[in-house]
């Protein structure tokens, strides 16, 4: 599943990612776009994973000098961004969205 074009993969992504995307600046949206283009490239970019958050990758990288995760899920045919933020409390707030 590597190298996908990027007109054949339909981007959608949560509600929660749909309300962070919109407290960022222009250009933190530019280098966040990047890394979404990278997932597209790549999607095993991310790590894969397990327990109550299995089928979940989480791709980090760095916005202002600060480690961000960016969890989606990818199938053959869709890219869902679920959410983005520093890791403080990411995982713990990503288990209480999914459930």
């Amino acid at each position: 599943m590597q190298n996908m074009p990027l007109g054949e993969v339909k981007i959608t992504q949560s509600s929660l990612f749909g309300r962070k995307i919109k407290k960022l600046r222009i250009p933190e949206k530019e280098v966040l776009d990047a890394e979404i283009r990278r997932l597209l490239q790549n999607p095993e970019v991310g790590e894969e994973k397990k327990g109550g958050l299995q089928g979940i990758r989480v791709h980090k990288f760095k916005l202002n000098k600060q480690i961000i995760l960016l969890a989606y899920t990818i199938t053959d045919t869709e890219l869902q961004l679920i959410t983005f933020g520093p890791h403080e409390n990411y995982y713990r707030d990503l288990k209480k969205y999914i459930r």
